[in-house]
């Protein structure tokens, strides 16, 4: 008896976009789409676009773009049809029985290649559960594509099984993966609480994918993680950390690559993952400076950070791969607080990376005790900045942050406890409470502290009662009543 042939097929497909009035560049997302495929590993041997008002509710396509579809997938000998939009189950359903041919979607593709590279436990739960939530509305339409021998893409991971699966087995596979990944994300939250604990800095890198951040880690920290040309090269994050000159160290972390039309699936499977950069102090926004399409990706990717609920984070962008960049179009990013051009794989530009981390670090730093010099507020964007004199800088506070967490300890200066120094700006606060301390020597001493300005805060009656009265008691110590009885 003949063994059956379980040597997976080769995947031949075709694209299909349609472009929606005042959508983006249906072309460029199925360029895209082509890589996302044949990172997959399947060959691209078409593609279809259909001009549409609005995306066909039933079919996904119009029925004259169907039968010139029905012709291609013969002539091309195409053993199924990625559409670059996420398909609804009727959609699916309808498009396989009409074409009688494996139907995938932008959303599947991503699945099956976040499948194949889930290295960890985390990453492995993640994934499956993303997948069955997939496919969990989705069992008619996928059963005779996921019934072939052979297997492609759509049937890594738990999709081997789904045909065993009804939807009772789903849920209760959805609800262990849920517990399960609901224990890793305590034990995440039990990391971030250590790290936040020691008083160490995080900077999250973030980016489009194939940007190039797990490159930068590995140049600057010897992080060991892979890097290749596919997209989702790192599904799992890395955490190390980089030595900046002196005692400084800071906390990288690597996070998964952003792309458009991310599932949403994933993004909820991978929100704690995602969250990375949320529980960040800084982000480190890695962008292609080789794609043309980088403008677009650096959009992307803030958009992506704005649903995550990632805000005022102090951000470094890098223009990475600069070493085979092909244009001379300017490299700018109006978010980022500072942006250098590097290139990881050659090193250029890594020691810039540091000196930058190390001045942010120093704008971030809390000096305990020191007294520092308010040099300007910036009400509008709720900033202050504080000049300290002993160590010649000048650092930047959220005002908003300063009222919340870090005054916790102020300390007062007294003209009593002046020790006869003067200060350029001195505020004094003068009330009626205080009335028999108030006399002209007293007021005269404490606005001879002040050497530019003085600010008088309080009660006017108090302060004109005060310059009244020139009677000065005597100082009731022990020194003077030990004076008297010797008398």
């Amino acid at each position: 008896m003949q063994p059956y042939d379980t040597k997976e097929l080769e995947e031949r497909v075709i694209l299909v976009g349609v472009q929606e009035s005042f959508s983006e560049d249906v072309e460029e997302s199925l360029d895209e789409l082509a890589e996302l495929c044949e990172t997959a590993g399947a060959l691209v041997v078409g593609r279809v676009i259909q001009n549409r008002e609005k995306i066909h509710p039933g079919t996904y396509v119009g029925k004259g773009k169907i039968e010139e579809l029905k012709s291609m997938i013969w002539e091309l000998r195409a053993t199924g049809i990625v559409c670059d939009d996420e398909l609804s189950p009727a959609q699916m359903k309808n498009l396989q029985e009409l074409l009688d041919t494996k139907v995938m979607d932008r959303t599947l593709v991503i699945l099956d290649i976040f499948a194949a590279r889930a290295s960890t436990s985390e990453g492995k739960i993640q994934v499956e559960l993303a997948q069955l939530r997939y496919r969990a509305s989705r069992l008619a339409g996928l059963g005779r594509s996921l019934s072939r021998l052979g297997g492609g893409i759509g049937t890594r991971g738990p999709g081997e099984k789904k045909l065993e699966m009804d939807r009772r087995l789903i849920r209760e596979r959805i609800s262990r993966l849920k517990k399960e990944l609901a224990d890793v994300e305590r034990h995440r939250e039990l990391l971030r609480s250590q790290r936040n604990q020691s008083g160490m800095k995080v900077a999250a890198l973030v980016g489009y994918t194939s940007a190039g951040k797990s490159s930068i880690e590995n140049a600057l920290t010897n992080a060991g993680i892979l890097e290749d040309a596919m997209l989702f090269s790192t599904l799992d994050t890395t955490t190390r950390a980089l030595q900046l000159d002196g005692t400084q160290e800071i906390l990288l972390t690597d996070t998964v690559g952003f792309i458009r039309k991310l599932p949403h699936h994933l993004i909820e499977a991978f929100k704690s993952t995602l969250e990375e950069a949320k529980y960040a102090d800084y982000i480190i926004h890695v962008v292609d400076a080789s794609n043309p399409q980088r403008d677009k990706q650096m959009y992307i990717v803030y958009e992506t950070l704005d649903h995550l609920g990632v805000k005022n984070k102090k951000i470094l962008t890098l223009f990475n791969k600069i070493d085979i960049r092909t244009d001379d179009d300017p490299l700018q990013d109006f978010r980022a607080d500072h942006v250098l051009q590097i290139s990881a794989t050659e090193n250029a530009g890594l020691d810039a990376v540091k000196d930058v981390l190390q001045e942010m670090l120093r704008e971030d730093k809390i000096y305990n005790g020191q007294i520092g010099i308010i040099k300007h507020i910036n009400k509008v964007d709720e900033e202050i900045f504080v000049y300290f004199p002993y160590e010649e800088q000048l650092v930047k506070y959220d005002i908003s942050l300063l009222k919340k967490d870090y005054l916790g300890l102020a300390y007062a200066l007294t003209a009593h406890k002046c020790q006869g120094n003067e200060f350029k700006d001195v505020i004094m606060i003068v009330s009626n409470e205080d009335s028999f301390m108030l006399n002209s020597n007293y007021l005269y001493s404490a606005m001879t502290r002040a050497k530019e300005n003085l600010h008088i805060v309080g009660e006017l009656e108090a302060i004109l009662n005060g310059l009244k009265n020139k009677n000065i008691k005597d100082r009731q110590t022990i020194l003077r009543l030990i004076g008297e009885k010797q008398k």
